[in-house]
């Protein structure tokens, strides 16, 4: 499966209803196993970001559908990376000239 780092911030609804963030991410991860892909790490942090959610999809288009979903619930905005593996990355640059 591909990765996924999304980089979250909270919107003024999220503020407001701050004490069920730990839910809402439990809820997302369930949302998630339903259309195939898996969340692998979530943590809230200090600075430029929220939160950051570490997740697996089969493709870009399962991942964005998750995402999409969730920033339609209106509680967070996210900015998504594709990420690559030491595998993958050992591929991509074995091509190289």
């Amino acid at each position: 499966m591909t990765a996924y780092i999304s980089l979250v911030n909270f919107t003024e609804q999220g503020v407001r209803g701050i004490k069920e963030t730990v839910n809402r991410a439990k809820a997302f991860e369930k949302a998630m196993e339903s259309v195939g892909a898996r969340k692998i790490g979530v943590w809230w942090t200090l600075g430029q970001y929220d939160m950051v959610l570490i997740a697996e999809a089969p493709d870009d288009e399962t991942i964005a559908r998750a995402l999409i979903s969730l920033g339609m619930l209106g509680n967070v905005r996210t900015v998504s990376l594709r990420a690559f593996s030491e595998v993958e990355m050992e591929k991509i640059v074995s091509g190289l000239k």
